[in-house]
């Protein structure tokens, strides 16, 4: 497989920016040729509907400008549904354990949670934060709590999830 595949399949598992110095640590390769293979892939998706984003040094896949009304359309359609049990899942998981890294949402649940987790960001529920997620003021103040720990049977359910965590080795516990 090439470099630009290696690269991409990354970019498209991690769901979110990686930078050029993760990713050449983690394809064991030099900058330069990372370099090169991220130039490339920029001009191979120049005309397709995934582009690749290029932040600096964070590099991520993303949709074409020019399918902003077709994005933006989708997503007003998502906020006015009702959450799904995912979503719930991950609100929950945010609300008694975070914040956390999005890589332990993904042990927890046992699945990526990449897409449900950009939904609730969208919704405003959550924010990110140097990569950890965390509820929102306004999701607090929906809630009528001030702080997490005035959510219902808190102590009780952060107990019964750090033990799981433990017991199943989630998060390097």
């Amino acid at each position: 497989m090439n470099l630009e595949s290696k690269i991409e399949s990354i970019l498209f598992f991690k769901g979110e920016p990686v930078s050029r110095k993760e990713l050449s640590k983690l394809l064991d390769v030099p900058r330069d040729g990372l370099d090169s293979a991220i130039s490339n892939l920029e001009k191979e998706y120049s005309d397709r509907g995934v582009v690749l984003v290029v932040n600096g040094d964070n590099i991520s896949l993303g949709t074409h400008p020019d399918m902003s009304p077709v994005i933006e359309s989708i997503q007003k359609e998502e906020l006015s549904r009702e959450l799904s049990r995912a979503s719930l899942e991950c609100l929950t998981i945010v609300l008694y354990r975070g914040p956390l890294p999005r890589r332990e949402i993904d042990e927890i649940r046992g699945v990526n949670s990449s897409y449900t987790l950009r939904a609730l960001l969208v919704r405003g529920l959550i924010e990110r934060e140097d990569s950890l997620y965390r509820p929102t003021t306004k999701l607090l103040e929906y809630l009528g709590v001030k702080r997490r720990e005035e959510l219902p049977e808190f102590e009780n359910a952060f107990a019964q999830l750090d033990k799981f965590m433990k017991e199943a080795n989630v998060g390097g516990q």
